[in-house]
């Protein structure tokens, strides 16, 4: 048994929010309350630490297979455990791609091997060709969980409609990426700073949210519900916004990244500030701030996106990969960006991180409840911390390497046992 004492207990799906201790026998929470003794249990001290259940990011690339100079799904398992996560959903543009029950096999056997709950995709479109759907039925019914050709946008809109058809049929749900490349220049580079600094059209605004309203209205007109990935644009919130209103089931995250910089730290960082979508203005990232306050977008996911320090320290910063490492940092960024900021309160920051992203997929996780699932994260939500260039992950391609941020994971708790420790 383990019992942790004296810490502030937080489960946004019920509200509860007060000093309590928490009880675990085996993979289950078997008692909240303000005082418990327990002879023989293993006691972790938590007085003034927020206890909360383990976080839940529907939006990682663990690379394995074939890109495991990058990361695998091991070290991506052990970085999602010291960023406080226990739960990950992982993205299919693997090589090969998630598009055959074979290599989601492969993937999910390797999966089921790490000590947190790690979960996949699989692509929408056969080897991401845009056009050819795959056999949604025999991958769902071999433990695929939803689809997505995430980093390659569905152009055409009759796939789109007909992937849609699919997963209405299929009781389940395709998350996109909005970045229409018929819009777009280079990609990475907002096209504010792209042309003023660096000479070239880069990634448009236009180019996300027109295709975002060309999406969601398609999914209203098919009744099916359609997840946005990672929007970025002040403008994109208002579509999905105008979407929900009108009846569509659409719902969205936003990256930690899009709603704490702007475009200015590709001066800064360089090739560790790229990523698609790019860095926005600040008029965006208070659009999205916005969002997340509303409800429009209600989950916040890291798009944790691992490269080789090779691949991103070329000369030629429009070669560099897009993507940023994001598990280790995702919590920080919200207590510094959101809640210290008085945008979010600590339970509502939560929410988006836990129970929101959860319900998605009925997870039995993202609640903190007699009974409940034993994952469980504790942390200081007021200490600072100074992010270093060492992390679990096996990348380290971080634009907040050297920033000073609030909050730093004590303990990661998944299934009842102490998976990571500060």
């Amino acid at each position: 048994m383990l019992l942790i004492k004296n810490g502030r207990v937080v489960d946004p799906q019920s509200g509860f929010d007060q000093v309590a201790d928490v009880l675990v026998d085996g993979k289950k929470v078997v008692k909240i309350a303000e005082f418990i003794e327990e002879n023989g249990a293993e006691v972790i001290d938590a007085t003034g630490l927020v206890v909360a259940p383990g976080l839940v990011d529907i939006h990682v690339h663990f690379r394995e297979p074939g890109q495991t100079h990058k990361e695998d799904i091991h070290t991506g398992a052990l970085a999602a455990a010291a960023g406080g996560f226990t739960s990950v959903v992982m993205m299919a543009n693997t090589n090969p791609t998630i598009s055959d029950v074979a290599t989601l096999k492969e993937v999910l056997a390797s999966a089921a091997k790490e000590d947190i709950h790690v979960y996949t995709n699989a692509t929408i479109t056969k080897n991401f060709d845009g056009q050819h759907l795959t056999d949604f039925k025999a991958l769902l019914e071999n433990g695929a969980l939803s689809f997505s050709d995430d980093g390659i946008p569905l152009q055409s809109s009759k796939v789109l409609k007909e992937a849609l058809d699919l997963a209405k049929a299929n009781n389940t749900f395709l998350a996109v990426h909005e970045e229409d490349p018929e819009l777009n220049g280079i990609l990475g580079f907002n096209e504010h700073i792209a042309q003023d600094k660096f000479h070239f059209c880069g990634a448009t605004g236009v180019a996300e949210y027109s295709m975002i309203a060309r999406d969601v209205m398609i999914a209203y007109d098919r009744g099916v519900h359609l997840h946005i990935q990672h929007l970025s644009k002040a403008e994109s919130v208002k579509v999905v916004e105008f979407a929900q209103q009108l009846g569509a089931y659409i719902t969205a995250e936003a990256a930690p990244q899009h709603f704490s910089k702007t475009e200015d730290l590709l001066l800064i960082k360089g090739a560790a500030a790229k990523m698609n979508p790019p860095l926005r203005t600040e008029k965006d990232r208070l659009g999205v701030i916005e969002g997340l306050k509303s409800g429009v977008i209600s989950v916040i996911a890291t798009d944790h996106a691992p490269h080789h320090a090779d691949e991103k320290n070329v000369d030629d910063i429009t070669k560099a990969p897009s993507g940023m490492t994001g598990l280790e940092t995702s919590l920080s960024l919200g207590l510094t960006n959101l809640v210290e900021t008085g945008d979010l309160t600590l339970s509502e920051l939560l929410a988006k991180m836990t129970i929101n992203p959860s319900s998605l997929y009925d997870f039995d996780a993202g609640y903190l409840a007699e009974n409940g699932p034993a994952d469980i994260v504790i942390f200081a939500d007021k200490e600072d911390r100074v992010v270093s260039d060492q992390f679990a992950s096996k990348a380290s391609n971080s634009p907040f390497i050297g920033e000073t941020l609030k909050g730093v994971v004590k303990y990661t708790i998944c299934d009842g046992k102490v998976v990571y420790q500060a």
